[in-house]
């Protein structure tokens, strides 16, 4: 799993990047708020870890930046105990809230417990010669496995998951590229584009990755 851990102590970055590394986790950091957000959007992480206290945006504020536009798991990890906190940073979103000082066995648990709950309900989806599975983050074509992108994958996840249903140009720029994006459209065109590339047998004349002209796209399965 690739794990983001957000704190501005280097001690607790550097602890925490060498136990979840020792249990087999890709792991990424940041000291403050608005580097987690890009790293967020740019290396497509499995799972964040979140303290509260950071220097720029408090970790609610990253939390609620985050579920106007994902459901990434988010782990708050903080030395704040009152339970107003604890309550404050589950209703803004966050699925889990364990208290430093912590036990590296327990965080562990819980995040294996936050990746079960964010798995459950990613479908896997066979359809002519393409195997999707979300979970696993796989697509196989023919057999052969395809090798997206973290922007390619966003997109394709937002678009499995409502087989059929078109979903809006608007909805993709919020949910892939972020709140901020809003006509960037042309970015849907090249990145629909090369998904085209990647998974239709014939590129010109796509069977999954329909387009619908000024409204949006919708995968047919």
């Amino acid at each position: 799993m690739r794990i983001l851990v957000v704190d501005d102590e280097p001690a607790i970055l550097r602890t925490l990047a060498i136990g979840l590394r020792a249990h087999g986790h890709d792991v990424l950091t940041a000291a403050d708020g608005r580097t987690a957000l890009d790293a967020i959007r740019e290396d497509d992480p499995d799972l964040v870890i979140l303290d509260l206290g950071l220097p720029d945006l408090s970790g609610v504020e990253v939390l609620k930046q985050l579920r106007s536009w994902t459901r990434l798991p988010v782990i708050v990890l903080s030395a704040r105990t009152e339970s107003t906190d604890k309550v404050e940073a589950l209703d803004v979103g966050a699925d889990d809230y364990v208290t430093k000082p912590f036990g590296m066995d327990e965080l562990l648990a819980r995040i294996r417990a936050a990746g079960r709950r964010a798995g459950a309900d990613q479908p896997v989806l066979d359809t002519g010669d393409l195997h999707i599975d979300l979970a696993a983050r796989q697509v196989r074509r023919g057999g052969a496995a395809v090798r997206l992108t973290p922007t390619e994958w966003g997109l394709l996840e937002l678009l499995v998951r409502t087989p059929g249903r078109l979903v809006s140009q608007k909805e993709l720029l919020h949910e892939v590229w972020g709140p901020a994006y809003d006509r960037e459209t042309n970015y849907l065109r090249v990145y629909i584009g090369t998904l085209r590339k990647k998974l239709e047998a014939d590129p010109a004349h796509p069977r999954h990755l329909i387009t619908e002209p000024g409204m949006g796209y919708r995968f047919e399965a």
